[in-house]
């Protein structure tokens, strides 16, 4: 099968991007052929690899229509979008329908963000695009819902594949603690871009309750400013965190990793650390990419309570807060699990039984089985 993947792509830095390049590693693994059309933001100039077949610039109508064009002249059998709101040029990404409109091989959307409350311009994208697709997939059963009853995509065209889990080698918490200089700490981190709506300023307020007891506690706060957000406002979010932490006189309890980690560094941080948080202040939010990754490494998670975080970390996987925006709440989970040896080996056995299912191999067979089955579908609809 010879399969296109529309979407941002690598060196360009983007949770869309990492997740594509992970996609097509693992398809071509099955033997699938697999090309890119990337999506390139505003005069950036990208050292792309070879599997970039076509290059769309993202503010540009006429470069959806041309690169549409390209896929139906080319050998490709099916194209595969990748829908996340801010990757497509045009009001609320509108330009994707300019793509999908003059395509005529089929293709699929794989949605990522699935708004229950989308304004009408998101409601009308996404919809009209659905109805276009042969397929769409989604990587939680509420989303699908969602998909069905808002988007009004028929559920025939849907299918839950969860979001994949690359391979981290395993390794021992105390040794990577000794080798990182942090022997002796009791480590919570976040990872992920670092920009408004991530709640890293209530992860930091409740360190601020926990130091006094636990002085040898650190959260690392691992990850750049989103480059579209440093684009616009420079550092000024992560300097307010800056400045919280100077105000708290919490600088010996929170240290910063101002890097876009590379999957081994970032699988080392994730294997040393003790409790794992996602403190997302949206509770809206269909997918984490960085809570998926500390599910498939096994770590035990406090969150806060969105919609993702809510359907993976069911059956007793992690610790939920009842608030999104309470400093004392995310405070008591942490050291609830702190404080309980037995508890954290319970939620670590779990998450690491949930994340073998999610691995990147087991993913990339689901979306072959679902592309076979609808090319399948296609064709003897035409026959």
């Amino acid at each position: 099968m010879n399969i296109a993947i529309l979407s941002t792509y690598p060196p360009r830095e983007c949770g869309i991007a990492s997740f594509s390049s992970d996609l097509r590693d693992n398809l071509i693994r099955f033997n699938e052929n697999v090309e890119i059309l990337a999506i390139t933001d505003n005069n950036a100039n990208y050292d792309y690899p070879p599997e970039v077949v076509f290059q769309i610039s993202q503010d540009e109508r006429a470069s959806f229509i041309s690169a549409a064009d390209f896929v139906d002249e080319s050998s490709i059998d099916i194209v595969i979008i990748q829908h996340e709101y801010g990757i497509f040029g045009g009001p609320d990404g509108s330009y994707v329908l300019d793509f999908a409109k003059k395509l005529e091989k089929p293709f699929i959307v794989i949605t990522h963000t699935v708004l229950p409350k989308p304004s009408p311009g998101q409601k009308q994208v996404l919809a009209e695009l659905g109805s276009m697709a042969i397929g769409v997939s989604c990587m939680t059963k509420r989303a699908a819902g969602l998909l069905e009853n808002i988007y009004h995509i028929p559920k025939s065209k849907l299918c839950v594949i969860p979001h994949g889990v690359p391979f981290f080698e395993p390794k021992d918490r105390e040794y990577l603690k000794q080798q990182y200089g942090y022997t002796g700490k009791i480590i919570v981190s976040t990872f992920g871009f670092l920009g408004p709506g991530k709640g890293i300023e209530n992860c930091i307020k409740a360190l601020s309750k926990l130091v006094q007891k636990y002085p040898n506690i650190l959260y690392l706060v691992l990850g750049k400013t989103h480059p579209s957000l440093s684009k616009k406002y420079g550092e000024s979010y992560r300097n307010s965190l800056l400045n919280l932490v100077e105000n708290l006189r919490l600088t010996e309890n929170i240290e910063f990793v101002n890097q876009y980690l590379p999957l081994d560094k970032l699988g080392d941080y994730l294997y040393m650390t003790d409790v794992y948080v996602t403190p997302y202040s949206n509770k809206d939010q269909a997918v984490s990419g960085t809570l998926t990754y500390a599910v498939g490494c096994g770590r035990a998670i406090v969150s806060t309570p969105y919609e993702y975080a809510i359907e993976l970390l069911s059956g007793a996987r992690g610790l939920i807060a009842q608030d999104s925006n309470d400093p004392l709440e995310l405070a008591t989970l942490i050291e609830k699990i702190i404080n309980d040896p037995l508890l954290k080996q319970s939620f670590e056995q779990k998450t690491r039984n949930l994340g073998k299912k999610m691995t990147w191999s087991n993913v990339a067979q689901q979306y072959i089985n679902f592309l076979n089955q609808l090319l399948l579908n296609a064709r003897s609809v035409e026959g």
